[in-house]
């Protein structure tokens, strides 16, 4: 194949064949697999390598997002500023800046590698784009105020690391030397940083040759039928099963961030009205009008651009619940087939998501998670309750400090946590939201940094109770070999991750340093650099699920399960669910009868259908619920 500038495909129209679409089909999933895979094994840094937070994709010359199983960037940052049809074999496009990525990057650490698949035209032989592999990750560091590039009261984004708009990286199989000289320069992991994007780019590249081989083995435009099959398929199972779910009418609801790391704690408002109308062209409308203002600090997110494009898949994964089993929702892809069932509208610039450059975006999971549990939130007053409770599933934490060699070291980890509970089962424990990501092993942290893991396990009575209980978040505790410092980034520990239908909130995430000690205290969850002496013990407990259903009709035979589990303790027991258990394990069935009729008894009126936990008062002047809580 010759190495030709790609030129822009003929527009040729065939029907597509449904057994190539299986076939096609399952080649994007492997292909996408198989990138993920290279890049988590030739990889360097343990936030790629081994926490594998990454993503792999794969995008038509149309731009449209083809694979499903996870979210992804956009490619369309990289055809703005170079044409297709000045693309060529062998390019690799980078870029990492919020602001110039279309909505598509969040923070500067998620570094975007792009490569264009060619195939030969028909007519000509001659070489043209016809797709493209995609990776995205979160880097350890890309320069800064701080290690991890993630400054907790960062005020502009040129406090957060090195902004790269769209450039090519390299040019006809040649790297631009240059400009990785540049990038590894600004990092305090050098060596990491250029592994990775070596990583990430020889991924990229040979699955744009598997790519390549499957549009050469059965021709461009079978293969182009074929995609549009599968965008349209998505299109029509999201409106006649998902969609329909969803009674006609106009709905709204509210959750908030707490904190922005600058300004003292408070209601960091993001609010959805979402309008179902299932004779429209466009049925789901959601409406962000009501948003707060953006925020001193770097929990905003740019996320207007490409009208929401990345909004629509990022969010569109909350809609799979609607399905009628939770097998036909765990078969539920989400691919570009969902963005033409949606159309988003924002308020005017200068809020939390439409932030003014250069407004810091660093913390901007703050919002784009709330913003999964207030879709969740709003369609749970539009059905019932036929969604799941909230969760809180990215918080970032780390060690950094010296070796013994007098070299400096970082340890990164993106904890997750408890989901929320099902009208149909319990949330599940320590969950993270990115596809196949992870804790560091703790063989691994104890090997590499002077580090010792003396706990990971289940934070006891983090989750929400409820009929079906909230999933555990994690307890952790890591001592340190040498003096170091640790940092947060984190939300909900002081509002909690709601209860819903008469469930109960979560536990909030918290940090303690020195936990039974004469030093023990609380670190604020944003912090930059609180001093861990040598030998200090940090423990991380981070956020349960809210519960779902009423706690009080949870079977005796369920609590004792989670008592024996080690999910919930004797005293929770009681106190969260009633159950008055005996010195034997067993439950006291007399005695519980008792008390669950005396703690019904002692509910004063009709409760909200959501309960926020009692962080929320603290922020809100005394109100245990707002107006939108209630249905």
């Amino acid at each position: 194949m010759s190495t030709s500038r790609g030129k822009v495909p003929s527009e040729t129209k065939v029907d597509a064949d449904p057994v190539l679409v299986e076939i096609v089909a399952g080649t994007l999933a492997a292909i996408e697999r198989e990138v993920e895979t290279a890049i988590g094994r030739t990889s360097r840094s343990p936030m790629i390598r081994d926490a594998h937070d990454f993503r792999a994709g794969i995008h038509d010359r149309q731009l449209r997002k083809l694979t499903g199983r996870s979210y992804s960037a956009l490619v369309h940052p990289v055809v703005r500023d170079y044409p297709i049809e000045t693309m060529n074999v062998g390019d690799v496009f980078f870029h990492n800046d919020v602001y110039l990525s279309e909505g598509g990057i969040g923070h500067l650490p998620d570094l975007c590698v792009t490569v264009p698949v060619f195939a030969g035209n028909a007519e000509t032989g001659e070489p043209e784009v016809v797709a493209f592999v995609q990776a995205f990750g979160h880097h350890d560091d890309i320069g800064g105020a701080v290690p991890g590039s993630m400054p907790s009261a960062a005020t502009s984004v040129f406090e957060e690391g090195l902004m790269v708009p769209p450039i090519k990286l390299w040019d006809r199989g040649v790297p631009n030397e240059s400009a990785l000289k540049i990038m590894t320069r600004n990092s305090r992991m050098p060596d990491s940083l250029a592994a990775d994007l070596d990583a990430e780019c020889s991924a990229c590249l040979a699955g744009a040759r598997r790519l390549g081989e499957l549009f050469d083995r059965y021709g461009v435009a079978a293969v182009q039928a074929c995609f549009e099959a599968i965008l349209a398929n998505s299109t029509e199972v999201y409106r006649r099963e998902i969609l329909s779910q969803i009674p006609d009418g106009t709905y709204v609801w509210e959750d908030y961030a707490e904190h922005d790391g600058v300004e003292e704690p408070q209601l960091h408002r993001q609010r959805i009205t979402l309008t179902m109308d299932s004779t429209a062209p466009v049925p789901l409308v959601i409406d962000f009008t009501g948003t707060g203002p953006q925020a001193k600090g770097p929990i905003n997110h740019c996320g207007d651009y490409a009208d929401g494009n990345f909004l629509k898949k990022w969010l569109a994964p909350i809609l799979r619940n609607l399905a009628a089993t939770p097998e036909r929702m765990a078969q539920l892809d989400v691919n570009e087939g969902v963005v033409p069932l949606i159309e988003m509208r924002f308020p005017e610039k200068g809020t939390l998501l439409t932030p003014v450059f250069p407004a810091p975006t660093n913390a901007r999971t703050f919002v784009i998670l709330r913003l999964l549990g207030v879709l969740a939130g709003v369609l749970a007053k539009a059905t019932g309750g036929r969604m799941p409770a909230d969760q809180e599933t990215i918080r970032y934490t780390g060690v950094y400090g010296t070796d013994a060699d007098g070299q400096p070291y970082l340890m990164r980890e993106v904890l997750g946590g408890g989901s929320g509970g099902r009208y149909y089962a319990d949330g599940e424990d320590t969950i993270h939201v990115v596809p196949d990501s992870r804790n560091l092993p703790t063989e691994f942290t104890e090997s590499r940094f002077p580090l010792r893991v003396e706990r990971l396990g289940l934070a006891v009575d983090s989750g929400g109770p409820g009929r079906y209980r909230g999933g555990c978040g994690y307890e952790k505790d890591i001592r340190v070999l040498r003096d170091a410092h640790f940092m947060s980034i984190a939300d909900r520990s002081i509002l909690a991750c709601w209860g819903v239908k008469g469930g109960k909130a979560g536990r909030p995430f918290s940090i303690t340093v020195d936990p039974g000690g004469p030093g023990e205290h609380e670190v604020d969850a944003l912090a930059d650099a609180e001093p861990l002496p040598a030998g200090t013990v940090v423990r991380i407990r981070t956020t349960g699920g809210g519960g779902w259903g009423d706690p009080l009709d949870r079977p005796v035979a369920d609590v004792l399960r989670d008592i024996a589990w080690r999910k919930v303790s004797v005293a929770g027991a009681r106190a969260d669910y009633g159950v008055v258990v005996l010195d034997s394990g067993e439950a006291d069935e007399v005695a519980t009868a008792a008390l669950r009729d005396e703690l019904r008894a002692a509910r004063t009126g009709e409760e909200p259908f959501f309960d926020r936990g009692p962080g929320y008062a603290t922020l809100s002047g005394g109100a245990a619920f707002n107006e939108f809580d209630v249905l």
